[in-house]
């Protein structure tokens, strides 16, 4: 290969970015505002030999670019970037480091931390300030050029859910499948796994329509967990924004191997009327604050790539809690994100994205801007305009909690729901006052949060647990979390976090215990299905899958952070699927419509709140300390539509109600304890057993 490689590099094109095979050569483009030089080298196919080195072309409007005659996919290759040190400005420039090109669509080698990875000399008394000479070639991540893929099998006829249908699944992909007895053992813990029979047989039975999948993009394992012997389960922390995390394949050495296992996933998953969304880091690199080391955009730009701190441009802003932050304002890193997005669901046939720290996107010099250019250019644009977005509406910067406010189509993870619906259900066992008035309001898609600016109930991301956090089972069985195992002395994790373990820490086999945790798991798993809003339900919640307690397993890539699917609790997963069941089968529980005041018109739906002994909720009802319990009747404007009666007991013993006139039928009792479809007697009295939430129907 060394005797093939041409003389010279030709000038090249200034776009699209990356590496892209073309007209018998690749043609390179790399974006840096402030470099003076950007040299290519090339690499033999290992990696592990350099074999030439080339100056770009350039910039051409702040791109560096060449055209490589003669060579094609499979070209190994890495970046050197030459321009001014001077940390004190903002300005990382450092010849002697390999770069990693951001637009790489494949990635080979093994990533370890070592020294020679940073710009400066670790332990030099000048810190930052100093200047490693040493060449980090040998051990530093490469690019390799990739086949042109072509749109993604299936794409354009992939399902598209109605906002009003969806109903999410957050999991992990090792996790789902790394101990299922009903996949092979060769699979488990793979993309392939996710699309086995067995998983999809399992996702149509739970009645999910949508996977959102935690991260899988390529990931690197932050240098405090390499050196305890942990690695980031979770992949919150990606380098490589175009490439599927090997670690997740079954043909791990293999980039090309991995894109196309990955392809096959979703392509499988969409024949069987499945979506996959994928949770994307956008905020963040690996590269970490102004200690962090230099793999690629630090060395290619730090001042264009990185938000810094305004009066002192060696320091990094941290606004994600991980020491950098993406400055998404910039046109050029704004491009990047757009290009990754397009990527995923053009060629590998995604449908759509759920956004890590979504305020960091809108961030501009004024804070967070709900019409920053980004989400402007993000909404408009022909391919993504097709595609859901979810918003994690939170960050870690000043003003960084933005739930309501992201604009147009963004659905967005709403924590009040999941707080006041934790704190209702759990009540004094948790030391949680919630009244019954913030219950009803998340209950019907808080309104107070999203019903403005034409946006619709969907918007709510409802959830009761996700992957941060205790499990659901966990959040009946612990009153404190139990992190020990992550190394930290129990003080990662979020404090605080409302939960009850109802008299035992931890398992028990009290009767008495284990069945107030059981109707309270269920009476919270009803609320989330049968709330107004898009329900998302954690993967293992409906198996009863616990981690011990741990409510930060970001690390646990063991039995803690795995579903337990031995230990499955068979009973909750029919349960949970006869909600989503009822939930599709009854248009007022997924009514994408504000509820409005009668008369209304066609389409809309109406909601009275009613007391126990069914008279309308008034003002100091709603306040009225000690009692809990309460009814909603839904009715739609449409005769035919049958209303419904929901009836909400969180106390510890049976609650009397009495029903408004007609004749109702029992669709679903929470706790188990009335018999199914019972019918009202005449006199319209039902008592609501303990712990429950009941639903009726008219007949």
């Amino acid at each position: 290969m060394h005797h093939s490689l041409p003389l010279q590099l030709l000038e090249g094109r200034h776009e699209p970015m990356g590496a892209h095979p073309r007209d018998g050569g690749v043609n390179f483009a790399v974006f840096s505002e402030h470099a003076q030089r950007i040299e290519l080298c090339v690499f033999d196919g290992s990696g592990s030999r350099e074999l030439k080195r080339y100056a770009l072309s350039g910039p051409h409007d702040g791109v560096f670019h060449g055209f490589l005659p003669g060579v094609g996919p499979g070209l190994v290759y890495g970046l050197r970037a030459h321009g001014p040190y001077r940390p004190e400005d903002g300005h990382r420039f450092n010849p002697h480091k390999l770069l990693l090109d951001p637009c790489a669509r494949e990635i080979v080698g093994r990533f370890a931390w070592a020294p020679e990875h940073h710009g400066y000399e670790l332990g030099h008394p000048e810190g930052p300030r100093s200047f490693d000479t040493r060449d980090n070639a040998a051990r530093a991540l490469k690019a390799r050029v990739a086949e042109p893929l072509g749109e993604a099998p299936g794409r354009r006829n992939a399902p598209r859910h109605a906002p009003a249908e969806v109903v999410l699944y957050e999991v992990h992909v090792k996790g789902f499948s790394k101990m299922h007895p009903g996949i092979p053992e060769a699979l488990r813990g793979s993309y392939a796994a996710l699309a086995h029979p067995a998983a999809i047989a399992h996702f149509k039975a739970l009645g999910v329509t949508t996977l959102s999948l935690l991260p899988v993009q390529y990931a690197v394992d932050e240098p405090h967990l390499a050196d305890k012997g942990l690695t980031n389960y979770w992949g919150y922390n990606t380098l490589g924004f175009f490439c599927p995390d090997p670690r997740l394949a079954t043909q791990r050495d293999d980039p090309a191997a991995v894109t196309a296992e990955f392809r096959e996933m979703v392509a499988a998953l969409h024949a069987h009327g499945l979506e996959v969304v994928l949770d994307v880091v956008y905020n963040h690199t690996p590269e970490g604050n102004e200690f962090g080391p230099t793999l690629s955009f630090r060395g290619l730009d730090n001042r264009s790539w990185y938000r810094l701190v305004p009066d002192d441009r060696g320091r990094n802003e941290n606004l994600t809690g991980c020491g950098n932050t993406l400055q998404v304002a910039h046109p050029r890193v704004a491009q990047f994100v757009l290009d990754s997005l397009r990527y995923w669901v053009h060629e590998m046939g995604v449908d759509g994205f759920r956004f890590d720290l979504a305020p960091v996107l809108g961030r501009t010099n004024h804070g967070f801007e709900p019409n920053a250019a980004f989400f402007a250019a993000l909404r408009q644009d022909p391919l993504l305009a097709q595609v859901h977005l979810i918003a994690e509406p939170w960050d870690a910067g000043h003003e960084g909690y933005q739930v309501g406010r992201f604009p147009g189509r963004f659905l967005e993870w709403n924590d009040k729901f999941r707080d006041a619906v934790r704190g209702y259900w759990l009540g004094r066992e948790a030391n949680a006052q919630v009244s019954r008035g913030e219950f009803a309001r998340r209950f019907t898609a808080s309104s107070d949060l999203f019903h403005h600016g034409q946006r619709s109930p969907s918007a709510s991301v409802n959830f009761v647990a996700v992957h941060d956090g205790y499990t659901l089972n966990d959040v009946v069985s612990f009153g404190h979390k139990h992190n020990h195992a992550n190394g930290e002395h129990n003080r990662d994790g979020r404090d605080g976090e409302l939960s009850a373990n109802f008299g035992v820490e931890g398992e028990t086999r009290d009767p008495a215990i284990r069945d107030t945790r059981e109707r309270v798991r269920r009476a919270m798993l009803a609320t989330l299905v049968l709330a107004q809003g898009t329900p998302m339900l954690n993967a293992g919640d409906e198996l009863g899958n616990s981690q011990g307690g741990n409510n930060n397993a970001y690390c646990q890539d063991n039995a803690t952070g795995w579903l337990d699917w031995a230990g499955a609790d068979a009973g909750l997963t029919r349960f949970v699927s006869a909600l989503t069941a009822l939930r599709r089968e009854e248009p007022l529980l997924h009514h994408d419509r504000w509820f409005c005041q009668p008369p209304g018109g066609p389409g809309d739906a109406f909601l009275t709140w009613l007391t126990p002994v069914g008279s309308e909720m008034h003002v100091h009802d709603w306040h009225e300390a000690g009692c809990l319990a309460f009814a909603c009747r839904i009715r739609a404007h449409d005769p035919r539509v049958s209303s419904l009666l929901l009836l909400f007991n969180p106390d510890v013993a049976p609650q009397p109600f009495t029903l408004p006139p007609g004749h109702w039928q029992l669709r679903l009792d929470s706790s188990g304890s009335l018999p199914p479809n019972h019918a009202t007697a005449a006199s319209g009295h039902l008592t609501a057993p303990a712990r429950s939430l009941l639903v009726l129907r008219s007949t």
